[in-house]
């Protein structure tokens, strides 16, 4: 299923509250264009927050000189934890 554009949710949201400044509406409908409101709303931010994830994940990705950042392979034991970098006599990861 493709995701729904953050630019065609906020054109949805803004048609919601042009209706409801309108005035015009019967109570039980102002409520129900209300709720497609509020539920927009939380679409729209949620595009946000998966937009902004990716962001982050790009810019860890990239250095502030634009190079690709790396980082070296820690090799890990089965008695060591994950933040624990061990220490071999060979550089070979395994």
């Amino acid at each position: 299923m493709t995701k729904e554009r953050f630019e065609d949710i906020i054109e949805r949201l803004e048609r919601v509250v042009q209706r409801l400044e309108g005035g015009d509406l019967p109570l039980e409908e102002s409520l129900s264009v209300f709720k497609e409101g509020v539920d927009l709303v939380k679409r729209g931010n949620a595009r946000l927050n998966d937009m902004e994830q990716r962001i982050e994940i790009l810019m860890g990705e990239i250095g502030e000189d634009g190079k690709e950042r790396t980082q070296p392979f820690v090799k890990i034991t089965d008695k060591e934890s994950p933040d624990e970098e061990t220490e071999s006599d060979d550089d070979s990861p395994f």
